[in-house]
């Protein structure tokens, strides 16, 4: 099939579009949700709108723990249901819908007694592959395995000797989530649906009680239009108490915000061949490979203050080293951290006072006539919430309505993957890149790696990795503006890549090459370039300065000193 391509001129027709016309569902919210809940509605053959407010995944979508899996801890509150449900995707991620962008990622559970630790931890682990063995998808992964003290000090060399008696290995599975959510929306979009990011819904359209569309603001242009819409879904994670707001309604349920803070630290500074996850008090402690980099994290902490920037305090980074500290032979310290992000999970509200033990499950309701919303959720399962947050708008609509079909729908750059991840070898002898380059773009755009081929035969130029930044080739940052919908600079070092997490300078010396690169697209001049790069330097001097306070309120203060959009 076509791929979609989310530039500007897309962008907006999208708006042009939507205003039109009447839809039949209008999707508020461009995390994962949202954006998995267009993808279903259009490919039921609903004419469909999806709008965000800032970037595609700039909120939750973009901060989470990279993982795909099925929670191996909810197995220990018996919530089977979940666990089952999370696998079943898991692996139809893996085999089916973006074998691309969705990889296994081996973890280490290090036993701490002897005996009855492995009996009961080896019960829990077998129990996890046992279920996703029985829902057919977990044929991709390695079965568990139990190690020895001295084997499992060969696999993860950087473990304190003391720190273990014996170990499991087990797989689960990783992605990058902003890229992954910024696919979803071009696969609807490939599909007819139209979407505009940097539109913020600003009010509903309402005839009586019932709810008939919504106020959009063009962030960006400036312009408002208002779209309507036979069913609207609230998909804005945790701002769905605000959106809700706006109609004098929340609900019968309460989202509350939980932050969590990951540590990025280069490679060689954690000496393994396989992901941790390690016990402390309240939790577990993932330690993650990414690429060139780990990921240490999380944190589970209600917050309640702004949360389109939460805040990583001086107390939450300390935290995250003490108890990773606590496992490795040789300590990471401040000066190892590259990058820090925080992130917000969406809770429902009312079982516990405890973040860390609100429900992970997911609600729908069809609160006012005319809007449904959809809260909570884990992001492996987010196929199943934009499901069940469809099925309730077709409720409503008049219509005979095609099942949902997104378990068969692969998304863009899935079809041919693994033909052209076999003829790797031969694509880098055609094209001049080396082996590794072509595995980093088909493991970033699968199949559609051939688009930014394209570029780089066009440009040669473009075939040069970024000069601060070389994972990175100077094509993906002129593909993000042109095809992924990135409309600044901060859209493309933090999310479209990862350069804001994965280098020292966490960014700022690629950035004016990167805002170069993004100008002739996006029709910059030397003014507004120069507006770019200076928004971003703030941006990440108030990152660090925020990341220097003691508490949450003090950081959350000093962040907010930077300003959130760069004008055009």
């Amino acid at each position: 099939m076509r791929t979609a391509t989310l530039g500007p001129a897309q962008r907006a027709r999208s708006l042009a579009a939507m205003a039109e016309g009447e839809l039949d569902v209008l999707v508020v919210g461009g995390g994962v949700v949202g954006a998995g809940t267009a993808l279903d509605a259009v490919t039921r053959g609903l004419s469909t709108g999806l709008v965000e407010a800032r970037d595609w995944a700039s909120g939750t979508s973009s901060r989470s723990s990279k993982l795909i899996h099925g929670g191996l801890r909810y197995l220990e509150m018996l919530d089977f249901a979940l666990v089952r449900e999370a696998l079943k995707e898991r692996g139809l991620l893996l085999e089916r819908l973006a074998p691309h962008l969705v990889k296994p990622v081996p973890f280490l559970y290090p036993l701490q007694h002897k005996g009855w630790e492995r009996l009961y931890a080896g019960s829990g682990v077998a129990l996890y592959d046992a279920m996703s063995m029985a829902r057919g998808h977990g044929r991709g992964l390695p079965m568990h395995r139990h190690l020895t003290r001295r084997h499992a000090l060969r696999v993860a060399p950087a473990l304190k000797k003391d720190a273990l008696v014996g170990a499991l290995q087990y797989y689960d599975a990783q992605t990058d989530d902003a890229r992954f959510v910024a696919t979803l929306v071009r696969t609807a979009a490939a599909y007819g649906a139209q979407t505009a990011n940097r539109a913020r819904v600003t009010g509903f359209l309402r005839e009586g009680e019932r709810v008939v569309g919504a106020r959009v603001q063009d962030v960006e242009g400036g312009g408002e239009y208002e779209v309507r819409a036979r069913q609207v879904v609230n998909a804005t994670g945790v701002w769905t108490d605000d959106t809700q707001a706006m109609v004098g309604e929340r609900g019968q349920f309460h989202v509350r915000a939980s932050k969590g803070i990951h540590l990025v630290v280069p490679r060689d500074r954690i000496h393994s061949t396989t992901g941790l996850i390690l016990r402390t008090e309240k939790s577990v402690l993932f330690v993650i490979p990414w690429g060139r980099h780990w990921i240490v994290g999380t944190t589970d902490t209600g917050w309640d203050l702004d949360k389109a920037h939460p805040a990583a305090s001086s107390a939450d980074i300390d935290y995250l080293l003490e108890h990773v500290n606590a496992a490795l032979a040789v300590p990471l310290t401040r000066d190892d951290v590259e990058g820090v992000y925080a992130g917000l999970r969406p809770l429902l509200a009312g079982e516990s006072d405890a973040t860390s033990k609100l429900s992970r499950e997911h609600i729908v309701a069809h609160s006012v006539p005319g809007l449904v919303v959809v809260a909570g959720g884990k992001y492996t399962t987010y196929r199943v919430m934009a499901k069940d947050a469809v099925d309730a708008a077709v409720h409503g609509l008049d219509l005979r309505v095609a099942d949902c079909v997104t378990e068969e729908v692969p998304l863009l750059g899935a079809e041919g993957y693994q033909a052209l991840w076999n003829a790797r070898a031969r694509t880098a002898a055609r094209t001049g890149l080396h082996v590794v380059r072509i595995e980093h773009l088909l493991n970033r755009y699968g199949s559609m790696a051939g688009e930014l081929l394209d570029l780089i035969a066009n440009d040669p130029s473009l075939g040069e990795p970024l000069q601060f930044a070389d994972d990175y080739l100077r094509a993906e940052i002129v593909y993000a503006a042109s095809h992924e919908g990135a409309r600044h600079l901060d859209d493309v070092l933090t999310r479209r890549t990862r350069i804001s997490i994965e280098t020292f300078d966490r960014g700022t010396r690629s950035a004016r090459e990167a805002a170069e690169l993004m100008a002739p697209v996006l029709g910059w001049d030397k003014d507004q370039i120069e507006r770019e790069v200076q928004h971003y330097e703030k941006r990440v001097e108030a990152e660090r300065e925020s990341q220097r306070q003691p508490d949450d309120l003090t950081a959350d203060a000093t962040r907010l000193g930077a300003p959130d959009i760069v004008p055009l």
